[in-house]
């Protein structure tokens, strides 16, 4: 079967509408329905249930797709070989990155970057692992970086984890626990959690530590992926900030902020990584990129 065919499959197969698929695809809805209709008639079996919301795989049309769409994926791939072998080098980079790489890695990667490809094109989505999955199985990302604890393991994702950074909680200067004897671990509910999205362990471990009841959800009084505003709210309230040492060094340097020391809370620390489709080849500034990010990474776990 034509590698054409097998991409309009895939379409609806993923659409589940005739008319959706076939603006994915650049052909009018009757030029793809004879498109799909060809296809059954050469494997002589129905891959789609035409109902009247959705049109839905049949059993032998699941079997079916999951091989196609395997196809479709190792063609693309093999294109983008060619592309790399006969460039030495691709015109644009798309990544993902999560919060507190994006907050600490990032900033000292980026003039690097413009510095030795000033000819690569590049976009920077910076976002939580669940959306940086999505977009990249819709390959529109060439790899991501992000906290890895939540990511389900899939056969279809490599994961190569990074030097894990150390965290804990912070506050700014002249907040009223820092004059407080015997702090617990409960006292942070008096002033507020703020923090990027967790990973549902250390949520779950920080609502043991806090005394809350077995089941019971993490308080968190600011969530957001956005780490220079969760700094904000920290360095004007009383907000107390759960983040990664390096997100917060400058401000520690320069006294703004401290770090909240509180007995029983256990050493923090990131489990970022960098997810790639497996068997995606890299163009080569993709490979200096990621060869960038696990330098700095070890670079701040020393410090």
């Amino acid at each position: 079967m034509e590698l054409k065919r097998l991409k309009h499959v895939v379409a609806l197969a993923d659409e589940k509408n005739f008319a959706r698929a076939a603006e994915r695809v650049h052909l009018s809805q009757s030029a793809l329905s004879r498109s799909i209709q060809a296809a059954e008639a050469e494997l002589q079996v129905q891959l789609f249930d035409r109902g009247t919301t959705e049109v839905l795989p049949t059993p032998a049309g699941s079997f079916f797709i999951d091989r196609a769409r395997k196809l479709v994926f190792d063609s693309n791939c093999l294109q983008r070989d060619i592309e790399l072998y006969r460039s030495k080098q691709i015109g644009e980079l798309a990544i993902g990155v999560g919060p507190f790489p994006a907050a600490t890695l990032l900033p000292m990667l980026m003039p690097e970057l413009r510095q030795n490809f000033a000819s690569v094109s590049l976009r920077v989505e910076v976002n939580n692992w669940e959306y940086l999955a999505q977009h990249l199985r819709a390959e529109e990302l060439d790899f991501f970086v992000a906290d890895t604890r939540d990511l389900p393991p899939d056969q279809d994702l490599d994961i190569d984890l990074l030097a894990r950074q150390s965290g804990g909680f912070f506050v700014r200067a002249g907040h009223p626990l820092l004059n407080k004897a015997g702090r617990l671990p409960a006292d942070i509910l008096d002033y507020g959690l703020a923090s990027v999205r967790l990973p549902q362990a250390i949520r779950k471990a920080l609502a043991q530590l806090l005394g809350l009841p077995a089941g019971a959800a993490l308080p968190i009084a600011l969530e957001c992926d956005d780490v220079l505003t969760l700094k904000r709210a920290a360095l004007e309230s009383d907000t107390i900030l759960a983040a990664i040492n390096a997100a917060v060094a400058d401000e520690i340097q320069r006294g703004l902020m401290l770090p909240l020391l509180i007995a029983g809370i256990p050493n923090m620390h990131s489990e970022v990584g960098i997810v790639s489709l497996r068997g995606r080849s890299h163009s080569p500034v993709a490979q200096f990129v990621i060869g960038r990010f696990k330098e700095l990474a070890e670079l701040h776990a020393r410090q």
